[in-house]
This record gives C-alpha cells, structure tokens and sequence, in this order.
C-alpha cells in the first residue's frame, strides 16, 4: 500500500466533498436545459427550442449519509464555529452507507444537422464515491483513536467501497423516429470515450468484532481486501497517466401532441405536448485498470488498539497487527449504470410537473463498482423561454426527503435539489447544489 489512511479514509472523505445520485436536480427537466438534459436522456439533443447550445463551464455536487445528519441553522449561527463532533446527529448501524459525486460540465454543444437529426459534443469530469455497509460505531470510534471507555461490538456484512474519478468525451447523435398527427417520437445516443484518473476499491464479505474499553483490545474475524490502481493518490487526484475506456447511454422520447397545441405551435421554438415520456440507460462501460494492487488482510486476530491511539495511522495499524498478502491484478471499474425514467406534463400554458425516476443498474455489493442512490423526484416548475423556476422535492434511498429549488435566466442556472429541505430541518443527511455558464441560441419563433 503506497499511501497511508486509504481504508477508513473512504469514510472520512465525505466531510471533505460535496454522488451523482443525479446530476443538476430540476434542470435536467427543463425544456430549455439544453447540453444538461443530455446527461439525463441523450434523445434531448434533437428537436430542441435551440439552434445551438453552447456549455461553457457548469458544476454540480451531491453528497450524504445515513451515518450522520446535519442542522444547517447551526452553521449559520453558529458564532464559534462549526464542529463536526458535537454538532452532528450520529446515527451508527452496522450498515452505514456514504455517497459523494462531483460533476463538471466543461465545453459542451449541441446543434442541428438536418430538420430531423442533431448532434452535439460533451466534455465532463466525473468523480464518484461509494461506501456500503460500513459500521457506523467502528467508524466512530476510528475517527476517535478508542478514546472510549465503553465496550462495544459490530457485525458489518458485505463492506464495499469504491473511489473512482474520471474524465469524457461524448458524441451525441439524436433522430425523430416518429412525427404523426399526435404521436411523436425520437431516439439518441451517446457514445463515450473515458480516460480514467484511478481508483481505489475496498472489500469485506463479512467483518465482525469486539472492543475491550478495560484493556483496550479490538478482536476481529474475517477477511478485508483493498485495492487501488497503478500510481493513483487518493489525496491529490491528478488526471496524468490516464487509462482509456469506453461507455454509452441511450434513450428515446415520446410525447403526446393534442392538435389544438401541434396546429397553433407550429415552429420548433414552441413545446407542443401535453404529456411527454422519456426513458434511458446512462453510464454503461467500464475502465480496465492493470497492474492494480491488491492487499488481503487476515482480521482473525486480536489487536492492541493503544498503539494506534499513539500512532493514528491506519495502514501502519494494519501491517503491525494483521497477516496480508499483496498481489497485481487487472481491476476493472464499473461506471455507475443507471435507469432514468421521465414523466412530464404540462399543466397549463408555462407550468409544468415532471416524475423522474432513478434506479441503479448495478449492485452495489460488487467490488469495483460505482452506483447510484435510487430516488424519485417530483419537480413542479414554470418554464419560459428566458427564465425557468423549479422546486424538486426528491425522495432518496436511505430515507432522506430533499426539497430544493432552482432557476434558469438564460444562459445562467444555479440551484439545489435540497437547499430548502436543508434550511428547514434539523437533521439532514444530504445536500447538493449547481452552477452553469452557458450561450443559448434559441429556434426563431414564428409571429
């Protein structure tokens, strides 16, 4: 293991980041989304209100546990600071779950080719964070160096962790499939080339233990595997040395067009449906990284934890209390393959209310693997050509209920899918928030 801490520090990373659950909540619905509603359904880039759509930097984070939960008043007024300790609400289980994702949109655009087909180019960087099933005691007591004097015990089942920070290039190409009297419908997608920064990969089929706070003993049984690719520190993340990869997403689009809305709404600058249906697979492909290294640590052992209250290193902790062995494997990292579903409907003249589901692919159990939190979110939103306004309101796995809102004034977008929900709790366990920059070139509209 070439540096120090990696193992818990996956644990300790997220009060230090901002998981794509999803990307840029409420945006991503807008008619008007441009390049954005592309990392949602890649059939948004055709029959668009745009000529051209330019991206130039945008920036979207999300992150959350259900170890702990948050009261943002006490930041706000708090007059001697925050402190992580004894102002967060702790909630330990023997299957604890951390998430943390960062997406950068970089320069991005999308255009026409013909009245039925269009393309565009993405740029992003991605780095995505994943830890399951992790005892949420353990966690605290490691964070305290067993300053304890109390026993304790856990039994944590199928412990998973996955670091992993990349970048893309995508090539969008989207096409109308169907353009009836009422029935409308197109199809797209993305093809991905991925340059991988590294990872580092954390597993535990089955990890029990018990604390003796009298001699300040630790006895553990089972097996901990960790892993990280060649030269890649999780520290100081650098895009050098990169691995190629290759991904996809495809999606297709229906909407339902009345013939009092597709007669009178003849330009496409216009929303001509009153209910509109998108489905996609996002983020399918992998990194093959070789050469990675993989430890194997033997927890069968009792180990004297008063040497890591001197000492707080974990990896020495490790090397001086249990056997590992050390082998080079090819490791490939999944990327996080999702379902997104969309349901919109216009409820009148500018207002609209989207359902949109997102559903992992893959499970989250599986070594080397990034994945999604599953959520719903219900989005009302009014929507004009220059300005849009949301209020998403995001039921998420792990049983945390976001409320956020959002708004669009031409090419610029800031938001939250949480910011509300946050102000308004006292425990919140995730939170998230965006910013874009972009050059809008809308369709003309016809008088």
């Amino acid at each position: 293991m070439k540096n120090s801490n990696y193992i818990f520090y996956l644990c300790c990373v997220i009060s230090l980041n901002l998981l794509n659950s999803q990307s840029y909540v409420g945006l991503n619905t807008d008619n008007y989304a441009g390049v954005h509603s592309l990392i949602l359904n890649p059939s948004g880039v055709v029959d668009s209100r745009f000529k051209t759509d330019i991206n130039l930097i945008s920036i979207s984070a999300f992150g959350g546990s259900d170890y702990f939960g948050i009261n943002f008043n006490d930041i706000i007024k708090a007059e001697d600071g925050f402190d992580f300790d004894s102002d967060v609400e702790k909630t330990p289980t023997n299957a604890n779950n951390f998430f943390v994702n960062t997406d950068i949109l970089g320069p991005s655009f999308m255009f026409n080719l013909s009245p039925k087909s269009s393309m565009g180019i993405l740029s992003r960087v991605r780095a995505v964070f994943n830890l399951h099933n992790v005892s949420g005691e353990l966690y605290e007591n490691l964070s305290d160096n067993f300053d304890t004097n109390e026993n304790f015990n856990f039994n944590s089942t199928d412990v998973t962790g996955t670091v992993h920070a990349w970048a893309e290039i995508s090539l969008v190409y989207g096409r109308i499939l169907i353009d009836s009297k009422k029935q409308f419908l197109k199809g797209g997608i993305s093809l991905k080339y991925l340059q991988g920064a590294g990872g580092v990969f954390v597993n535990s089929p089955n990890f029990t233990g018990n604390y003796d706070a009298t001699n300040e003993t630790l006895a553990t049984t089972g097996a901990l595997t960790y892993g990280t690719s060649q030269d890649f520190n999780n520290d100081d993340i650098e895009f050098k040395n990169l691995t190629s990869g290759f991904g996809a997403d495809i999606g297709f689009t229906y909407e339902y067009r009345p013939h009092k809305l597709r007669d009178s709404l003849t330009s496409r600058a216009h929303n001509k449906y009153k209910l509109k249906i998108g489905a996609a697979i996002t983020d399918i492909g992998s990194i093959d990284y070789k050469e990675s290294t993989l430890t194997t640590y033997n927890l069968n052992a009792t180990a004297d934890t008063s040497t890591f209250n001197e000492e707080g290193d974990i990896e020495q902790f490790l090397d001086d209390n249990y056997n590992a062995t050390e082998t080079t494997i090819n490791q490939k990292i999944q990327l996080p393959t999702a379902l997104r579903v969309l349901i919109d409907y216009q409820i009148r003249h500018k207002i609209y209310v989207s359902l949109q589901g997102n559903l992992s692919l893959k499970n989250k159990n599986t070594v080397g693997t990034n994945s999604i939190i599953n959520n719903l979110v219900v989005s009302p939103r009014l929507e004009t050509r220059l300005f849009s306004l949301y209020a998403p309101i995001s039921f998420r796995e792990y049983g945390d209920v976001a409320w956020g809102a959002g708004f669009r004034f031409s090419g610029l977008t800031i938001g939250s899918g949480s910011i509300l929900s946050n102000l308004i709790t006292d425990s919140s366990q995730t939170t998230d928030v965006y910013l874009g920059l972009k050059i809008p070139i809308y369709q003309k509209r016809k008088r």
